[in-house]
């Protein structure tokens, strides 16, 4: 059941805001208000910010073991509660309950891979100049974090810096997605039932701009961690770099996706269909611009559009469901204007291109053939469940479009040449490329990008590297 009200957590207790604001849940596929959550302002973040500063003077003391054995038990503690967080999880966001599940599971899978980073923090001895010298490299928690999630995988992105934080020795101030401030509470609670003491985790949530703009540059903050829009991540980040803070920056993507005429055009059509529409498509490395060769166009574009017809748009509660709703109005009006643009540009509308129904955020799935390079759609993240697509003739071509935005977040590759294979990989600016399966994103796996789309990585050996700082020691014998 959804809770009346969901609140902050802030050293260690469950609270309302100190104003009493609370902001309205909606359900996207119903547009049924499902509670509310408590809406934080100034006095609640400086609250927040003395709390984490007593937590990391507690927390930086306690030993990498012990930090990943009490990590390892929120996880169990995750997983015994899964199914009822996956329900809070469809309820205010919106994806199919199975994906709402796995996506569970994968949070305490990244939290559990964080844990064992925890113990594999590690330093180095440099070999001295002189026999009564030594001279060490340490690693340091950072100090205490800010963090900032999105919606669109709550619970997956809000680990990432939560473990990737904790980890390290480091406290954490995280604001959390007000459209889906449910799921979030839970798996703080989780670490707060595990016993991560009081003032290590403070979970916040209101207005993004205020928050932003107390935290950021508050002196006790030494690190911003940021998931979101390119537009917003680089005011953050120059905010931070204007206050010499840390940031670590995973922002939008438009992935390419290449389909060479030698790949197994059916069988790759039916999983790129798969792929598109899981969470409706709302995915930073979710393939955006299919790029498919000529000589296979025809066929490809006729077996996604088949496999593409047979999912089925509902209630993410629905057993039957393939595709749940977008998470809110707004990209519901944004992604059907990128369609009425891309046809009005020439774009030929193969498949859907409307809402369905009138209630609730459901957006039916839509295929766009030779699409024009000036579409928006070709030029912005669509961040739904339209696919435009294009031919090309040559290699060259194909990389060249695939490199031509700013971006460089996701790329995926379907080809059985070997030469291909690695042509695409050594000639695509991105920070992850992807050939013949989707495999980013894994705990195991650094996350993130280059140029627009951000700086820094998540998940990987990397991720605890962006919570340490190292300090050169060196000392002689007197």
């Amino acid at each position: 059941m959804y809770p009346e009200q969901v609140l902050l957590y802030i050293d260690g207790a469950w609270s309302p805001a100190a104003a009493g604001e609370f902001l309205p849940v909606a359900n996207p596929a119903t547009g049924a208000v499902l509670g509310k959550v408590a809406h934080a302002r100034i006095p609640d973040l400086e609250r927040a910010v003395a709390a984490a500063q007593r937590g990391f003077e507690v927390w930086r003391k306690v030993s990498p073991l012990e930090r990943a054995k009490l990590m390892r038990r929120a996880s169990v503690l995750l997983r015994e509660r899964a199914a009822g967080i996956a329900q809070l999880m469809t309820s205010e966001q919106g994806k199919v309950l199975a994906e709402a599940a796995a996506e569970v599971e994968r949070t305490a899978d990244g939290n559990d891979w964080l844990a064992g980073e925890a113990e594999r923090i590690y330093g180095r001895t440099i070999a001295p100049r002189s026999a009564n010298v030594t001279q060490v490299v340490i690693k340091d928690p950072v100090g205490i974090v800010v963090a900032f999630t999105p919606w669109n995988f709550p619970l997956f992105q809000m680990v990432r810096k939560i473990a990737g934080a904790i980890a390290a020795g480091c406290s954490i101030v995280i604001k959390g997605p007000e459209e889906t401030p449910a799921c979030c509470a839970e798996l703080v609670r989780c670490y707060a039932d595990a016993g991560v003491p009081a003032g290590v985790i403070n979970l916040v949530y209101g207005t993004p701009a205020e928050i932003s703009g107390f935290l950021v540059p508050h002196a006790a903050i030494r690190k911003v961690s940021f998931t979101g829009s390119t537009a917003v991540g680089k005011q953050l980040s120059a905010l931070a770099g204007s206050h010499m803070k840390i940031s670590t920056m995973e922002l939008g993507g438009h992935a390419p996706v290449l389909v060479f005429a030698d790949a197994d055009i059916e069988a790759v059509a039916k999983a790129l269909a798969g792929n598109k529409f899981r969470n409706a498509g709302q995915s930073c490395i979710s393939p955006s611009r299919f790029l498919i060769e000529a000589s296979a166009y025809p066929a490809f574009v006729q077996a996604f559009v088949a496999a593409a017809s047979k999912v089925k748009v509902g209630n993410g509660l629905d057993a039957a469901t393939n595709m749940g709703p977008l998470a809110n109005p707004r990209r519901l009006k944004a992604v059907g204007e990128l369609v009425q643009d891309a046809v009005a540009q020439g774009a030929e509308l193969l498949l859907g291109g409307q809402r369905v129904g009138d209630t609730g955020n459901f957006f039916a799935p839509t295929v766009l053939g030779n699409v024009p390079l000036q579409a928006r759609i070709m030029n912005e993240e669509p961040f739904g469940p339209v696919v435009p697509m294009r031919s090309f003739r040559t290699l060259a071509e194909a990389l060249a479009e695939a490199n031509r935005l700013p971006f460089g977040l996701g790329a995926f590759a379907f080809t059985r040449s070997i030469a291909t294979a690695r042509a695409v990989a050594a000639g695509i600016e991105s920070g992850m490329v992807s050939i013949n399966h989707f495999g980013l994103g894994n705990p195991e796996a650094p996350f993130g990008g280059v140029r627009d789309s951000g700086h820094g990585f998540e998940g990987g050996s990397e991720a605890i590297e962006a919570y340490l700082q190292t300090r050169f020691i060196t000392m002689a014998d007197l």
